[in-house]
């Protein structure tokens, strides 16, 4: 089965991202994996500290992965499956993308305007020959209409 894999933030590139792996995934009988990231923590000297804060950000995550899962399942009737990692972007999505053998493509969603994130800057420049799958650029600016007609 053809699985697209969406990495989810906060930014509204992410949802245009998953917007448009969703409906592909449909068309194609494919399937969707959703990859939520937790930054690194940063180092603080009390360990409860930093066990408090980086409990908080799992939250934070797991509330995000689960409200894009619930949009998507009513949209598209795609059941997607979720991985939330911990650690630098980019190592986690290259890491992920090396442990998944079926990822049909990455999809990442692009700034509208300005620079477009890290991780379309990187897949799309320096790693782009040494990926295992193809990658799918989503342009932020694009509205449901378009994604829909694109996908």
């Amino acid at each position: 089965m053809r699985t697209y894999l969406v990495v989810v933030d906060e930014s509204p590139e992410a949802e245009t991202a998953l917007r448009f792996a969703a409906r592909r995934a449909a068309k194609t009988g494919g399937a969707v994996r959703i990859l939520a990231l937790i930054p690194p923590a940063e180092f603080v000297q009390w360990g409860g500290v930093q066990a408090t804060m980086e409990d908080e950000a799992l939250q934070r995550a797991e509330a995000l992965v689960t409200s894009a899962a619930g949009t998507l399942s009513d949209e598209s009737g795609i059941r997607p499956s979720i991985t939330v990692r911990q650690g630098d972007a980019v190592t986690v999505v290259r890491r992920t993308l090396e442990e998944m053998d079926d990822v049909a493509a990455l999809v990442l969603g692009a700034a509208a305007s300005g620079n477009p994130g890290k991780l379309v800057s990187h897949f799309a420049g320096a790693d782009a020959g040494k990926l295992p799958c193809p990658i799918m650029v989503i342009p932020g600016g694009l509205d449901a209409d378009a994604i829909d007609r694109l996908s």
